[in-house]
């Protein structure tokens, strides 16, 4: 079984004996920094195999989980050795042994991914020897719940994905023109007005077409904290997203005095659109108060606040932002937009938390060290040293910002947008953006060319992103997102060169995997008939 792991391990060797088959006189031991990985393994494989599993003592486990940092394993790092005397993983900390406890689970049958036995299995662990650690210490997804709403349930069900791939953050768009999708206590309307819209644009067809039916949901504070202590277990930090100051009609469909043009319907269509919010202190005060309560929920050190995507065409003839652009001695509307991310930039930084946006908060001012610019007042213009730079409009904005000592997140569309097509293919359904195959994201490498040493050292990690204008239900997720996700697991964990050739019949095998916890990915020669979706147009 230890050529079919998926990410690839750094160092894998095979052991002596028969390795360890699992029988209802198997016995589990953990020490109380692994507590909660033992907890998480009992409760999975006890599922699928059907075996009790019970706790024992050290001496008489036959499988062991512990924790060591004087190990020589590097963070998230873990040992897994199966032998005659059972199964040991030995992790760096905490993370590191929850990820040898996922390979442990890899390694036995794919029946172990579900939730009830099936009839006569064997359960065997292969004697074999595993040293292992991440390359990057971000391994991220984003999913946009904004556009079309996924529940609960669903959400729990991510994450148990994401970790099942070593993945390790969780990043949730939870705010866009066409929702609103956290409850927020000092701002009610947010939910009652906000979380749904009277239709839904079908594809991207011009003139736009519609299906006539409301959208919305949202996530009570509740189900946040739900979602944050599930994720935590599973070592997923959850990263939340309020895009500013662009995409925001639906919040200023709830409060007309956040925008620049009254009372607007919170959007059907999808794309960019004119509206923005006005850049007056109550404004600003109203983001504040909502990253606040947010902050209650979240306890990520990173928040991220968009700023991609903001037309200024309002802002032009707004008596209010010309007079900001003149009070602050800004040049122009993208330095305005600047000084408004940056006002939130601070409020964060405030709080112990650090700002993530879109790379659009590059442009018209960064704080560059001794580069830096100044108000007439004599403050400090552009962003925080901690402010983190999301670069998805190719490589440029990640390499400007690492350049400018920013630490820095790469999700290029055009390697890491699972909402592109997969293939050129007529039956590929509602193809959007470029072609993004299974090989380009395996292949495409998160660290730009051309950086020095130092400044590839801002470079945290990668995520892909899921955005969900044309995926409006789980089963169209699980198409676009698997295997393809699997692919860039393997990227950002995994060192060494990759050759697709030598991954593609490991991930044939770990589709049975995927099969087994019912995720309904996109086949490798292509979509079933009920995954194609006949007469809804995509674009390029």
């Amino acid at each position: 079984m230890t050529d079919t792991l998926i990410p690839r391990p750094r160092e894998t060797s095979p052991g002596d004996g028969p390795g360890l088959t699992l029988t209802p006189r198997t016995r589990v031991h953990a020490d109380p920094a692994s507590a909660g990985v033992l907890a998480w393994l009992r409760r999975e494989l006890g599922a699928a195999t059907g075996l009790p599993l019970e706790r024992g003592g050290e001496a008489g486990a036959e499988i062991r989980l512990s924790v060591d940092p004087g190990a020589g394993l590097a963070p998230e790092g873990y040992r897994l050795v199966v032998d005659v005397r059972g199964a040991s993983v030995i992790g760096h900390d905490t993370a590191g042994v929850f990820y040898g406890a996922q390979t442990l689970r890899q390694l036995l049958p794919p029946d172990a991914y579900r939730d009830a036995p099936l009839p006569g299995a064997a359960w065997v662990l292969p004697a074999v020897s595993i040293t292992d650690a991440p390359r990057f210490g971000w391994r991220g997804a984003m999913l946009d719940i904004a556009r079309h709403f996924q529940p609960k349930r669903e959400i729990l069900r991510f994450v148990d994905l994401l970790a099942a791939h070593k993945l390790n953050v969780l990043h949730l768009h939870l705010s866009d023109d066409q929702g609103w999708r956290v409850q927020i206590r000092r701002y009610p309307r947010l939910t009652e007005m906000a979380s749904w819209r009277t239709e839904s644009q079908v594809g991207a067809v011009r003139p736009p077409v519609f299906d006539g039916r409301p959208h919305g949901g949202f996530l009570t504070q509740d189900d946040v904290r739900e979602i944050v202590s599930y994720a935590a277990e599973r070592h997923v930090t959850v990263v939340p997203e309020i895009d500013v100051p662009g995409h925001s009609q639906a919040a200023i469909h709830a409060y007309p005095e956040l925008g620049e043009a009254g009372r607007i319907p919170v959007g059907t269509q999808w794309g960019i659109f004119e509206e923005v919010l006005a850049v007056t202190d109550e404004v600003l005060d109203f983001y504040r108060n909502v990253i606040d309560e947010l902050l209650e929920l979240f306890p990520s050190p990173y928040f991220h606040v968009g700023g991609d995507e903001c037309p200024k065409t309002q802002w032009k003839g707004s008596a209010s932002a010309q007079q900001r652009i003149r009070e602050e001695g800004l040049a122009d509307e993208h330095e305005l937009q600047s000084w408004f991310i940056g006002q939130l930039d601070r409020h964060l930084a405030a709080r112990g938390r650090r700002m993530i946006g879109w790379d659009e908060i590059l442009e018209g001012w960064l704080w560059a060290g001794e580069e830096d610019t100044r108000t007439p007042e004599g403050e400090r213009k552009g962003l925080s040293p901690g402010a983190t730079v999301l670069s998805w409009r190719g490589e440029e904005g990640g390499v400007a910002a690492a350049r400018a000592g920013h630490d820095v997140i790469m999700a290029p569309t055009a390697t890491s947008y699972l909402d592109y097509r997969q293939s050129e293919a007529e039956d590929e359904p509602v193809k959007v953006g470029t072609l993004l195959r299974l090989e380009d994201v395996y292949l495409s490498d998160p660290v730009p060319e051309g950086l020095s040493e130092r400044e590839a050292a801002h470079v945290l990690g990668a995520q892909v992103n899921t955005w969900t204008e044309h995926i409006d239900t789980p089963r169209r997720l699980d198409y676009m997102v698997f295997p393809r996700l699997s692919a860039f697991a393997e990227k950002v964990w995994s060192t060494g060169p990759r050759d697709y050739a030598e991954f593609e019949p490991r991930l044939r095998a770990h589709l049975r995997r995927l099969d087994a916890a019912g995720v309904e990915y996109r086949p490798l020669e292509g979509p079933r008939p009920w995954q194609t979706r006949p007469g809804v147009v995509g674009r390029d």
